[in-house]
Formats: structure tokens, sequence, C-alpha cells
């Protein structure tokens, strides 16, 4: 039985979500809750909750033990970018991307 969770739309490159999926995908949920809240990384902090929304979902909506639930997949994709601009010197201006990503989790036994 598998469970999903997805957060689209997070102000966080892509690239920077996968470094943090990478370290989860395939652990026990508690393993990976455990990494998730000591890591410094911002995107860490956006990953346990998408993660402990994923184990909220298969206890309520699946009736899963979740001590034996396990990060199944879990991967980033590039979302919308939003384009800003700066002023410059001379009167010009300078581009300024604000990436964002969608996250999506599956945990199972």
């Amino acid at each position: 039985m598998e469970t999903r969770a997805i957060l689209r739309g997070v102000r966080l490159s892509d690239q920077k979500g996968r470094l943090i999926a990478d370290q989860i995908r395939g652990l026990p949920v508690d393993k990976a809750l455990n990494i998730l809240t000591f890591s410094p990384k911002k995107g860490a902090g956006i990953m346990k909750k998408v993660l402990e929304s994923a184990i909220a979902n298969a206890e309520h909506n699946d009736g899963a033990d979740i001590d034996e639930l396990k990060v199944k997949s879990v991967y980033v994709e590039k979302g919308m970018v939003l384009k800003r601009f700066t002023a410059r010197a001379k009167g010009r201006g300078n581009r300024i991307v604000k990436p964002t990503c969608h996250i999506f989790l599956t945990v199972g036994n």
C-alpha cells in the first residue's frame, strides 16, 4: 500500500531539493524524520513537512502502521520561475530569478 503527499510551488530550487531527497530515499520514516530534523538546510524543513503529511495520510486514509512505513519514492521537479528586476547603474536593470519546485513523496510498506 502506497500513500502520496504532494507540495507544489515551493520557494526552493529543484537542485537543492534533490540534495535532500537523495538523503532520505528508501529509508524508514523514523530515520528519515531524524535526518531531516537535524539537517541545517532550508529544504530539509520543507521536506520534513511533506513527509509528515504523507505519514498522516497513510495513517488516516489507509490505516497503515507508522512503524512499518518506508519512503518509497521522493522526487523533486522544477516549477514555475518568478522573474524580478533590480536597478543597476546607468539606467540598466538585472534580472533576478526566483526558482520554485514541486515535491512528490510516496510512503509505503
